[in-house]
C-alpha cells in the first residue's frame, strides 16, 4: 500500500513539474501583470467579499446567491486552511521553476497543499451558481482565472489547485444543504359558494377604522367611489370599534358585511358575520393585510370584482379561548382568529422582520431578525397540550402556512381544517447556540430544535407568571392559558374567481 502511494505521489509530483516547465517556456507580457493582479486581488476572499457587497444591494436570488456563495467560500477556506494544509505539508514551487519577472513575492510560507485561493473562488462562484445558475456562469471566468493564476505565479503546484477547487465545490455543495431551496408551496385552492352580488355597494355596509395604518381622507373618497351605494361607518380612535361594528353589520338591509382595517379590526369583524351568517368583504386597509392577501382582494379592484357578482368562498374560523386573571377567579374571553396568534418572543422577530425586509428582502430579513431577536431573548416556560416546555416561540396558524419553517408567509388553503402548531423549544442543552447556529446555516426548519404539527386543538398555560399573547396582531397581557379550536368553512368570503 505504501508503495502504490508512493507510486502516485511521484507521478503526480512528474505531472506537476511537466506542466509548471510548460508555463514557464511562455513568453512573458501584459498577461503577467494581469495574473499576479489577479492573484492578489483574491486575498484573504476580497475579490469575493467585493461581489458580494454589490450582489446584496440587489433584492431577490441575487442577495441569497452572494449569500450563499459567502456561506461556500467560508468553509472551503476554513478547512483548507485549518486542515489539509496541516495534514499535507508540500513544499511550493522554487524560483527556478519559473522565470523570475513571473514569480509571486513573498511568496507564501504555509504548506502548498491545497490551493486556498483556489478553494475559495470555486466555493463562492459554485455557491451562487447553485442559486443563480447565470450569476455562476458569470463568475465561472473570473474563479477560473484565479485558479490558474496561482500556478502562473509559481504560488502553487498544478496538483494544489485542482485538489483546493474540489475542496471548494464540495464546500458549495454540501452547504446547499444548508441552504435547502424552498420546498414546493400547495397550489391555491377554494371551496367556492355564493354571495349577494353587491353592486356598487348596494346592500354592502362597511366599517372603516381610521387607526388603520394606511387610512388617509383619499381612503374614504376611494371607498365611496368605489361603492357608491355602500353604507360606510367610519370608526373614530374615540369611539367603540366593536360596537360599531355590530351596529353596522345590524343596520337594516345589510346582506353584506365589508371592514377597512388591521388583522384584529379584520377578525372583530369576521366574529360579527359568523354570528350574523353575513359574508364578509375584507379591503386592503391597516397597516398589515394577511387575510385580504390570502382572500384574493388585495386591491379595491379586486374586492369590487368579486363582490358584484358575488363570488366567494369558504374559510375556516380559529377560536381562541383566554383565561386572565387570578388563578382563583379566572376571567374567560373568546376571541376569533383568522390568521396567526404566538407566544414568546415570535412578535419581536416579526416586527424586525417588517423593518429589514425592504432592505434586505424576505429570505435573508428572516435570518437577520431571527438572529438579532433571539441572541438576547430569553425562552418562555409552557405546558404545550399537557407537556412542559423552555420555548423561544410557540406559534399557532389557523391553516397551514408555507414555508414550513420558522418564518410563515403564504396560506393558499383557507378552509384546510387545521391548525398549524409551531414550536422552537429551548429544551435540548447549549440552546441558545443551537438556535443561533441553526439561524447562521440556515437549518432551523430541520433542527432538532424545530418542532412542526397540525392539531384541531391546542392549549397553551403558562408554567409561571403569566405570559404575554398576541392574537392577529392584538397582544393580550397576563394571560394564564390559552386554548385554540377551529370552526370549519364558518365564513363566507368574498374571492374573485379565477
Amino acid at each position: 500500500m505504501q508503495r502504490k502511494w508512493r507510486k502516485g505521489h511521484r507521478w503526480i509530483s512528474r505531472t506537476d513539474r511537466y506542466l509548471v516547465r510548460h508555463v514557464s517556456k511562455l513568453p512573458g507580457g501584459n498577461h503577467d501583470d494581469f495574473f499576479r493582479r489577479l492573484s492578489a486581488s483574491a486575498n484573504h476572499g476580497k475579490l469575493w467579499m467585493g461581489v458580494a457587497a454589490v450582489l446584496t444591494t440587489i433584492p431577490g436570488r441575487p442577495r441569497r446567491a452572494a449569500l450563499h456563495g459567502l456561506i461556500a467560500q467560508a468553509v472551503a477556506s476554513a478547512v483548507t486552511n485549518g486542515v489539509f494544509k496541516t495534514l499535507l505539508p508540500r513544499a511550493r514551487p522554487l524560483p527556478e521553476h519559473l522565470p523570475v519577472f513571473r514569480f509571486v513575492h513573498p511568496q507564501p510560507r504555509s504548506s502548498s497543499m491545497p490551493s486556498g485561493h483556489s478553494a475559495s473562488a470555486v466555493a463562492f462562484a459554485v455557491g451562487t451558481g447553485l442559486v443563480m445558475p447565470s450569476l455562476g456562469a458569470a463568475l465561472a471566468p473570473a474563479a477560473l482565472g484565479v485558479a490558474y493564476s496561482r500556478v502562473h505565479t509559481g504560488a502553487h503546484w498544478p496538483s494544489d489547485v485542482l485538489f483546493g477547487s474540489a475542496l471548494g465545490a464540495g464546500a458549495a455543495l454540501v452547504t446547499r444543504r444548508w441552504w435547502p431551496v424552498r420546498p414546493p408551496i400547495q397550489q391555491t385552492a377554494r371551496t367556492w359558494t355564493t354571495a349577494p352580488g353587491v353592486p356598487g355597494g348596494e346592500g354592502l355596509a362597511i366599517v372603516v377604522n381610521t387607526l388603520g395604518g394606511s387610512f388617509t381622507e383619499e381612503t374614504a373618497t376611494a371607498l365611496q367611489q368605489v361603492f357608491p351605494d355602500a353604507y360606510i361607518r367610519t370608526v373614530q380612535p374615540v369611539d367603540d370599534l366593536l360596537a360599531a361594528i355590530r351596529d353596522t353589520a345590524d343596520r337594516p338591509g345589510t346582506r353584506a358585511l365589508g371592514v377597512w382595517g388591521g388583522d384584529g379590526t379584520v377578525g372583530a369583524a369576521a366574529a360579527a358575520a359568523v354570528e350574523r351568517s353575513l359574508p364578509l368583504l375584507v379591503l386592503p386597509g391597516g397597516t398589515l393585510n394577511h387575510f385580504a392577501r390570502d382572500a384574493g382582494t388585495g386591491s379595491l379592484k379586486e374586492a369590487l370584482a368579486a363582490a358584484s357578482k358575488g363570488e366567494a368562498a369558504y374559510a375556516d374560523v380559529g377560536t381562541v379561548t383566554v383565561e386572565r386573571g387570578l388563578a382563583g377567579k379566572p376571567e374567560t374571553a373568546d376571541l376569533v382568529m383568522l390568521n396567526t396568534s404566538s407566544v414568546g418572543l415570535y412578535p419581536d422577530f416579526v416586527r424586525r422582520r417588517g423593518q429589514l425586509q425592504p432592505a434586505l428582502g424576505k429570505p435573508l430579513a428572516g435570518v437577520v431578525a431571527m438572529f438579532r431577536t433571539f441572541a438576547a431573548g430569553t425562552p418562555t416556560t409552557l405546558t404545550v397540550d399537557g407537556k412542559l416546555h423552555k420555548v423561544w416561540i410557540a406559534y399557532v396558524g389557523r391553516g397551514r402556512y408555507y414555508p414550513r419553517d420558522h418564518a410563515p408567509l403564504l396560506r393558499p388553503v383557507m378552509d384546510d381544517g387545521v391548525l398549524d402548531v409551531r414550536m422552537i423549544t429551548a429544551d435540548e442543552s447549549f440552546a441558545r447556540l443551537r438556535l443561533l447556529g441553526s439561524v447562521l446555516t440556515g437549518t432551523v426548519a430541520t433542527s432538532r430544535i424545530t418542532h412542526l404539527s397540525e392539531a384541531k386543538e391546542v392549549r397553551i398555560e403558562a408554567g409561571g407568571s403569566p405570559m404575554a399573547l398576541a392574537v392577529d396582531g392584538e397582544a393580550l397581557a397576563g394571560v394564564r392559558s390559552v386554548t385554540y379550536r377551529v370552526l370549519p368553512r364558518a365564513l363566507a368570503y368574498y374571492s374573485p374567481r379565477p
